[in-house]
C-alpha cells in the first residue's frame, strides 16, 4: 500500500505545502524544515539588518557548502543524494520566496 499524504512545514513563518510518499519522508521534511528555521534564527540574531531573503541566502549557502564538503569526502552516497534532495527543496522554496 502506498502511502501518500500531504504536509505543511513552517519555514521562515511562511507554509509550504510538500507531498510526501512515506514516514520516513515526513519525518526527514520536518527536521529539514526545523534545521533552516534554526538557521534563519541564527542568522538573524548575527545580522539584525538583514532582510528575509538575505537570511534565506546564507542558510541555502551554508547547506550548499556542507553539501560540496561531503560530496569531497564520500564521492556519490546515499547521505549525498539526500543532502542533494534537501538542496533541491530549499531552490524551490527560495524561488518561491522570490516571487512573492
Amino acid at each position: 500500500m502506498n502511502w501518500k499524504q500531504s504536509i505543511k512545514i513552517e519555514i521562515a513563518g511562511r507554509p509550504y505545502p510538500f507531498g510526501i510518499e512515506s514516514e520516513k519522508a515526513e519525518e526527514r521534511l520536518r527536521k529539514a524544515g526545523k534545521l533552516i528555521n534554526e538557521k534563519l534564527s541564527q542568522h538573524k540574531q548575527r545580522f539584525s539588518e538583514k532582510d528575509m531573503q538575505d537570511l534565506l541566502a546564507f542558510v541555502a549557502l551554508q547547506f550548499a557548502v556542507k553539501t560540496i564538503e561531503l560530496e569531497d569526502k564520500a564521492g556519490s552516497t546515499e547521505q549525498v543524494d539526500r543532502l542533494k534532495h534537501i538542496g533541491e527543496q530549499l531552490d524551490t522554496f527560495l524561488n518561491k520566496c522570490v516571487e512573492c
